[in-house]
């Protein structure tokens, strides 16, 4: 409203004496009160009439199945922008997509490490209520857009939602692999040599600990130009590191949970309760790889795709939630089902119910700031995306502010993600295609999402009933969604512009990444023949062990560093474009 509008209300808001008195602004109110009588009319109106719930969105369209007898073309619902009234139905229903859309996500890792450090039903639940709050409130914290000091923003001022990282998994187990061989966990060997690995809930807070104090590197690059970040990690080095974290967590979890789970089941040691899995006191205790497990995960795999073909809008955003309720369904039907988990989870509860032993593993240190250089990477990627499906501009200083705030909330919220109890965060890609789908770009709706995940981590027995979701029910999904992943990373790689010095670059990367994931044990015994190492060289070699062991690092390393020492011709591009064009080997002719 301009200024001279201002002066010429109350005359005009006299001349209709129907107006409730109440609301009449008139010439000697301040500036501030009538700021108040604004806000009050916009709260009347966004609450208690029809427009203010509903506006003109679409809403059928959104429930609608794509039925191949319902295939007419339709109007696509309008488009809502950052700074556009909201209708509140549009904003909650949003919001819960995207909740639903990141859940599974989210309850992934928490799950992974519970299981592979063999903690109680009860830690284990608190986890996945942990990383659901956590996420929820520093959500809150990357959509702010909160101005520092000259031109340094904290948050990117879209719908940028965070979630526990999968670029810590294959790092956090390398940590634990470690931890178990020097002792500092508990571990049987029988008298085969079996070794069963017991509770270690202290190699949780080894990792909390260090990436803790390891997040001030990805704060620190946060102030960095835009640009030296671009030259330092370009879509070659981003796109593979992207590609090698999801393929390394199809193989160490997805597909392993799919055979019946991830853990020591899958070696089926005999005279062990993990002869069978998950063990011998599951309701239904299977071998690994029994064709029982692979049809239930292939059951919850194959609802994904049908979700995707004959699904709604509403119901594609959330088809990794339909994969595990039907998996599930059928699951507790067969009796796989095991409720333990639900009834020793509490129904309320919060962060720090239970706390772990927060403290640094040097020799993770260094693993663990190349995960914060990924998640940097991850996060300039998907904040681009962001802002090009939110529609605001993609170049720029306002553009470059908001990766830059991007980062530096990314780094922050490691920081007090360990605080919270939780592992590292990284930005969740699946919600721009909600933004997409929904056409909802506003933050109103993000906020909404915040609310569900806060909401779901606070009601502590939905946490138990994600607990007790059986092995290769989440296996069949989270293959889907690992996969996701890589093919995330083979979109970015898509960028490139593949000259010979690229393919170079990404073979060499390649080189160390698969073959680390086809053979994860080639560099465990680097360092045996070291005879009576000192303390401090111990953890340099774990140090190196660990990195070599990752495959995204390793690999990501590998690119980072060639394509800082290669050399770019200036004719290069062009010279193989040339030699690759039909048409101009036409011409030629």
């Amino acid at each position: 409203m301009s200024s001279g509008s201002i002066t010429e209300e109350p005359k005009a808001m006299r001349a209709l004496p129907a107006l409730n008195s109440a609301y009449v602004v008139n010439e000697t109110e301040k500036p501030s009160q009538r700021s108040i009588w604004r806000k009050l009319r916009g709260f009347k109106r966004k609450v208690f009439t029809r427009e203010g719930w509903f506006g003109d969105y679409d809403y059928a369209w959104l429930c609608t199945p794509a039925l191949p007898f319902l295939g007419a073309k339709r109007h696509l619902p309008p488009f809502y922008a950052l700074e556009t009234d909201l209708p509140l139905a549009l904003a909650i229903s949003s919001g819960l997509q995207h909740a639903l859309a990141m859940l599974a996500g989210l309850i992934t890792p928490p799950i992974i490490f519970a299981s592979v450090l063999h903690l109680d039903p009860a830690t284990s639940a608190y986890m996945i209520s942990a990383s659901l709050i956590g996420c929820g409130i520093l959500s809150l914290v990357q959509m702010s857009r909160l101005h520092l000091f000259r031109g340094y923003y904290l948050g990117t001022g879209l719908i940028t939602v965070v979630g526990t990282s999968f670029a810590t998994l294959s790092t956090a187990n390398a940590i634990f692999d470690a931890l178990y061989k020097d002792g500092t966990c508990p571990s049987v060997t029988s008298e085969t040599g079996v070794v069963t690995r017991g509770p270690c809930p202290d190699a949780y807070g080894k990792v909390l600990g260090t990436s803790l104090i390891c997040s001030f590197l990805e704060m620190f690059m946060s102030f960095l130009p835009p640009r030296v970040l671009k030259r330092i990690f370009p879509p070659i080095v981003t796109g593979t590191v992207i590609l090698m974290i999801g393929a390394s967590l199809i193989g160490a979890s997805g597909m392993a949970n799919w055979g019946g789970g991830s853990g020591d089941c899958k070696n089926a040691p005999a005279d062990t309760i993990f002869e069978l899995c998950p063990t011998i006191f599951a309701p239904r205790p299977l071998p690994w790889g029994s064709p029982e497990f692979i049809g239930l995960g292939f059951l919850s795999f194959v609802a994904i795709i049908l979700t995707e073909i004959f699904g709604s809008p509403f119901m594609k955003n959330i088809s990794i939630i339909v994969g595990l309720a039907v998996g599930s369904i059928v699951a507790g039907a067969a009796g796989y089902f095991d409720g333990s988990s639900i009834k020793s989870a509490p129904a309320i509860t919060f962060l720090w119910v239970h706390r772990f032993k927060i403290s640094v593993y040097p020799p993770a240190i260094l693993p663990m700031l190349a995960v914060y250089i990924s998640l940097a990477m991850e996060a300039i990627g998907d904040i681009t995306a962001s802002a090009e499906v939110s529609r605001v501009a993609i170049q720029g200083p306002e553009f470059e502010t908001r990766i830059q705030g991007g980062v530096l909330a990314d780094g922050l919220g490691g920081f007090l993600s360990a605080l919270f109890t939780v592992t590292p965060l990284s930005t969740f890609a699946q919600n721009n295609g909600v933004i997409a789908i929904t056409r909802c770009a506003n933050r109103g709706a993000g906020r909404w999402c915040c609310f569900f995940l806060i909401l779901f981590g606070v009601l502590g027995k939905l946490s138990g009933v994600f607990l007790a979701i059986p092995n290769p029910v989440l296996g069949g999904v989270t293959t889907f969604l690992f996969a996701s992943v890589a093919a995330s990373g083979l979109r970015v790689l898509s960028y490139v512009e593949f000259t010979r010095r690229e393919r170079f670059i990404l073979a060499a990367a390649l080189s160390f990444g698969v073959g680390d994931l086809l053979v994860p044990s080639v560099f465990t015994h680097l360092f045996d023949g070291v005879d009576n190492p000192s303390v401090g060289l111990r953890g340099l070699f774990d140090s190196i062990t660990i990195v070599l062991s990752t495959p995204f690092l390793s690999a990501g390393i590998i690119a980072a560093v060639l394509n800082l020492l290669l050399p770019q011709e200036i004719d290069e591009a062009a010279e193989e474009k040339e030699s690759v064009d039909p048409g101009a080997i036409t011409k030629a002719s």
